[in-house]
């Protein structure tokens, strides 16, 4: 297929039907363009399945990982500080709507949007971890936000909160 410009133009267009009118069946796709756009294609995600018999422990663990790697830096500072502060001290029922929230949206920039107030959060994430979010993401003690924490905090402070 690579062997020259336009048997790599023949190979790319056979793809092309094959692809074109996938779209995702969840997530937001923000500002992106309606109608029919050849240049945008949406890949499916699999769909987001709630852990409803994970270990607390487990969950706080997996979720601290899943806020540091994140698809964008911003977020990835956000979430991560975030997870920092509030994980070890939520509730069941919040790290539940924190997981769904960080998990299940299918682009990260509608969550950096909502929590910074850009856009208007959907109802069906307008709860009370969300609020928490965007109450942080206000930093209104002006604290230094430029990296994600180091990952060395992850047994110390977890063995510590338990305790």
């Amino acid at each position: 297929c690579f062997k020259s410009t336009i048997a790599k133009w023949v190979c790319q267009a056979a793809w092309r039907p094959s692809i074109i009118g996938m779209v995702s069946s969840r997530g937001y796709r923000g500002d992106a363009p309606d109608g029919p756009q050849v240049d945008l294609i949406e890949i499916p995600l699999p769909p987001w399945v709630e852990r409803a018999d994970e270990p607390i422990d487990t969950k706080r663990r997996r979720l601290l990982y899943e806020s540091r790697k994140r698809g964008m830096l911003e977020n990835c500072i956000l979430l991560s500080i975030f997870a920092k502060r509030y994980l070890n001290k939520m509730t069941y029922s919040q790290l539940q709507q924190y997981d769904r929230l960080i998990n299940e949206p299918s682009n990260d920039w509608d969550i950096y949007y909502w929590a910074t107030e850009t856009y208007p959060t959907p109802e069906v994430y307008q709860v009370e971890v969300m609020e928490m979010l965007k109450e942080f993401t206000k930093n209104k003690n002006h604290e230094q936000r430029l990296d994600a924490p180091s990952l060395d905090y992850l047994d110390e402070e977890y063995q510590l909160d338990r305790s």
